[in-house]
């Protein structure tokens, strides 16, 4: 084809174009030599010298590449693990994590700088105990209402909007479904399919027969299906345990006593015996699975401390002895406080409501005082909302700091309690929860000094989860 027809006839163009290009992906020292990209040896060659000198550019002079380390700078920072904010002010992300905490010294001019001057810096917060999929007031029976698929969908936007309020882990704890919505959630959030926090958790509870998660309130001719697994006896409780994990749980829970919520139930009662306690752990631990153990009465916690569960979720009659065992075996205790305020407002319509109103008034003080003891004795505390549904309004999430403050942690125990005691909790020591080499760069900014005013944690102004920013404004929804 002659050079004219390849200018003057549209195919002819075509074809120049795509010899070009097709010369310049294939460019090699002797492309010159090619009988095909003859007639443009200019601009071939001119591609090659580009390339090398782009190459030599990245090996030379490395600060003239793209930027892939993120400066972030506040007025402090609290990094989860000293008892006072670091004098420190900057912290350098780079492909995810954290890789250097310090002054305005590591700021590069090649960086992607961040200013949040007026801000302070913590690690993402933790809640090791919610319920993203709950999103009807009707507690016991809304998981029968709609589908798993219905339930997930919400779940998900939940769960974004507690992402973007600074929750940036979240343990499922059993979650009004029959299915298994919160793994599957958890699977595309992992996937990249849709922004979320990092889960773990348990898909369902274990409750006996007549225990805080079955149904007591139809008739026997009725056959109601609970959103927890019921079992009793040992061969019942091991098969339960196998069968959550097969299905993507990585917790177990078990409603060792009675519960609130929970229509004819009284929290003050044993239901799982020792040897069923003891063979929920034992099986779990066969997959390397940690138990938790919903639990209020005394007893309860006891002989859930001893069979070897990591967590006593609730703890509400807590005693000092069993406070004591709890620090002898490490056991956490996640009180989940804020709940109570929440379901004794007046506020929601459900069926034990007159009762959870009695108890605010009459025991909640009780309440408070055993968590601050707990504390004093040593007791490993982490925070847990026992809330998320799709009506909670995220922001007051934060809340449960605020009462574990009330109840008598100093503000700084308390802000570790939903972030480096978490982590503890969850086994993700080395990832998650402190702001230091090495973790993951899951960061969040709030205004002023949440030290100074708790309700800060409130107005999360920045979020970052894994090096990825989240959200980069005030907390409009």
């Amino acid at each position: 084809i002659s050079k004219q027809s390849a200018v003057a006839t549209p195919s002819g163009l075509f074809f120049r174009i795509t010899r070009v290009l097709v010369c310049m992906i294939k460019s090699s020292p002797t492309v010159k030599d090619s009988a095909f990209c003859y007639g443009e040896p200019k601009i071939v060659m001119a591609w090659v010298m580009l390339r090398k000198l782009i190459l030599l550019n990245f090996i030379f002079f490395p600060c003239l590449a793209v930027a892939s380390r993120i400066a972030i700078e506040a007025d402090r920072i609290i990094d989860g693990i000293a008892d006072q904010p670091l004098v420190s002010t900057v912290i350098l992300v780079d492909n995810g994590l954290i890789v250097d905490v310090g002054g305005r010294e590591l700021i590069d001019p090649n960086h992607q700088y961040i200013d949040l001057t007026g801000n302070t810096l913590m690690p993402g917060l933790i809640d090791v105990h919610s319920h993203p999929l709950i999103h009807a007031e009707d507690y016991q029976l809304a998981h029968l209402q709609t589908s798993s698929a219905y339930k997930a969908l919400k779940g998900m936007k939940s769960l974004q909007r507690l992402l973007a309020a600074g929750w940036t882990t979240l343990r499922v704890m059993g979650d009004s479904d029959v299915y298994y919505a919160n793994q599957d959630i958890r699977r595309v959030i992992e996937e990249g399919v849709f922004q979320g926090p990092r889960l773990v958790g348990a898909a369902h509870y274990l409750s006996t027969t007549a225990g805080g998660g079955d149904i007591r309130f139809f008739s026997p001719e009725q056959q109601i299906i609970p959103d927890g697994l019921i079992v009793d006896g040992i061969d019942e409780v091991r098969r339960a345990v196998r069968q959550e994990i097969k299905f993507g749980s990585d917790w177990i829970k078990l409603l060792v006593t009675g519960a609130f919520m929970s229509a004819g139930d009284n929290p003050k009662n044993v239901h799982f015996s020792p040897e069923e306690l003891l063979a929920a752990v034992t099986e779990a631990a066969r997959f390397g699975v940690p138990v938790a153990a919903h639990a209020h009465a005394a007893e309860g916690i006891r002989m859930a401390v001893e069979a070897g569960v990591r967590s006593i979720e609730h703890g509400t009659f807590i005693d000092n002895a069993t406070m004591d065992l709890m620090v002898k075996k490490g056991t956490f205790l996640v009180p989940t406080l804020y709940v109570g305020d929440v379901l004794a407002d007046g506020n929601s319509d459900y069926r034990e409501k007159e009762f959870n109103i009695a108890f605010k008034k009459q025991g909640q003080n009780d309440l408070l005082a055993r968590v601050g003891e707990a504390y004093r004795r040593g007791v490993k505390i982490a925070a847990g909302v026992d809330l998320g549904g799709y009506h909670h309004n995220p922001r007051e999430s934060a809340r449960e700091v605020a009462a574990l403050i009330k109840a008598g942690l100093p503000p700084m125990a308390a802000i570790q309690s939903a972030t480096s005691v978490g982590a503890d909790l969850l086994n993700m020591t080395d990832k998650i929860g402190r702001l230091s080499r090495g973790k993951y760069a899951d960061i969040i900014a709030v205004p002023d000094n949440p030290l100074v005013d708790i309700h800060a944690l409130e107005n999360v102004s920045f979020v970052m989860k894994g090096g990825e920013i989240i959200k980069q404004a005030s907390l409009d929804e």
